[in-house]
């Protein structure tokens, strides 16, 4: 590659995006295959619209950067705000992602002190604890936002908990899908792969009450992997 064909594919790449990262010069450098899938999955995954609105996905991105400490990612604080996201919108994002940070003590109380403390239904403190942190946004959004953050946080004991609370809330499960989709690369596939596998098993188990196209996915065999289906 010469010189003027890599400052002409670093030119393009920083006009669709708006702004470049030092991977992507990398990548036009020593990659360029690479490159351009990964452009095209990023393109897919951060930039073509599927069902949640600009506003709404940027606020869950707000939750998951903050969560993954991706201090680098700016340009989606002025993504949201050009999408309409107030301060009141960030304070309720903020606070939310500073509670879910903290749910590890309501798993404790509800694996340890359950039997003491008769009266407590501890998730449905839960629930009550996510509302009040998530004031100021839409409570399907804060369910969202609770979501991705448990994931970037690889609490996935916490993640079956939100997912449940999600569903008894009535969030879509076409919104729920996009906004977990949305930490394969800052919180990693691998964490993308366990989060799918929790939803999976929710519905498989009937834990949560999924529609019919969710639910033939979750029933599927096979999908654990290499090995994991004796017909193939």
């Amino acid at each position: 590659m010469t010189p003027d064909d890599l400052t002409e594919k670093l030119a393009a790449l920083k006009e669709k995006r708006g702004y470049l990262l030092p991977h992507h010069g990398l990548m036009a450098l020593t990659a360029p295959n690479l490159l351009a899938a990964y452009d095209a999955a990023y393109t897919a995954l951060a930039l073509e619209d599927r069902v949640l609105s600009h506003h709404d996905r940027e606020f869950v991105w707000l939750a998951i950067l903050i969560a993954a400490k991706e201090e680098i990612a700016t340009h989606h604080i002025e993504k949201f705000r050009k999408a309409g996201g107030t301060d009141d919108e960030v304070r309720a994002c903020l606070a939310l992602t500073a509670s879910v940070n903290g749910f590890r003590a309501y798993r404790f109380v509800a694996e340890h002190w359950g039997d003491h403390l008769p009266g407590i239904a501890t998730r449905d403190e839960w629930g009550r604890t996510l509302a009040r942190a998530g004031q100021g946004a839409e409570p399907r959004l804060c369910h969202l936002a609770a979501c991705v953050v448990q994931i970037c946080n690889g609490d996935f004991d916490g993640l079956r908990w939100q997912i449940a609370l999600a569903y008894e809330a009535g969030v879509p499960e076409a919104d729920l899908a996009e906004a977990i989709s949305l930490t394969m690369f800052p919180a990693s596939v691998p964490f993308f792969v366990t989060a799918a596998e929790v939803w999976k098993e929710l519905i498989a188990s009937g834990e949560v009450v999924a529609s019919e196209p969710f639910r033939i996915w979750a029933t599927f065999p096979g999908q654990g992997g290499h090995g994991s289906d004796p017909d193939a």
